[in-house]
């Protein structure tokens, strides 16, 4: 594989954390603030524990809002966690601000009745058959969130999760994934994750080999 994953620091992320768990499954992270960095990586990491508002404010100051648009267009792989899985789509009640709209669907606060913030481990149940497992399949996560997605395009969910009410804990969308809940936080499942999304990036990497051999 070349080039480094690109974990980007906007002041919400759980850095140290995060690059532990990447280092770990063998991908070499770099946290930056930098767009240029953002264009020569090899995938991107979009962690974050905080404010949507605040978060979007601050990604746009540094420029970082047009080049992850521009990575996720070009098919760089993309993994949005937590607070970064929310930013990809639309509208955040959370600062009342848009996020980066690469999904169709808005992001609003768990509805009452439950404590807030969901704060601990709960279940992940995958939909459908994919890279993660079989439909059906139940694992579990460490969840640290007050915020879901709703208006979720059916066909890019792949896990849901029960806290309350039904929410999606996993999207995927070609190159761009999204968890609701902490992989890095999330044991030998959370690791098996990341392993899984780092295939992605080997793929990328390899496919222009082959096709130069073939």
């Amino acid at each position: 594989m070349s080039g480094r994953v690109a974990v980007i620091d906007y002041g919400a992320g759980n850095l140290r954390s995060m690059c532990r768990a990447l280092t770990t499954i063998g991908v070499d992270p770099v946290v930056t603030t930098s767009p240029a960095t953002v264009a020569m990586a090899c995938a991107v990491v979009l962690p974050g524990v905080g404010a949507a508002g605040a978060s979007m404010t601050r990604m746009k100051e540094l420029g970082l809002t047009a080049a992850l648009r521009t990575a996720i267009a070009e098919g760089t792989p993309f993994l949005g966690v937590c607070l970064g899985m929310q930013l990809l789509f639309g509208h955040q009640d959370e600062g009342n601000v848009e996020g980066l709209g690469v999904l169709p669907g808005r992001v609003r606060r768990l509805s009452p009745g439950v404590k807030i913030p969901q704060i601990g481990w709960n279940r992940v149940r995958l939909v459908e058959a994919g890279p993660l497992g079989h439909a059906g399949d139940d694992h579990d996560a460490y969840f640290v969130h007050s915020f879901i997605a709703e208006g979720v395009d059916p066909a890019d969910i792949a896990g849901l999760t029960r806290y309350g009410e039904v929410f999606p804990s996993i999207v995927m969308r070609e190159s761009v994934w999204g968890v609701q809940f902490h992989p890095e936080k999330s044991g030998d499942w959370g690791l098996e994750l990341l392993r899984t999304w780092g295939a992605l990036i080997h793929a990328r990497h390899a496919a222009p080999v082959a096709a130069a051999s073939a």
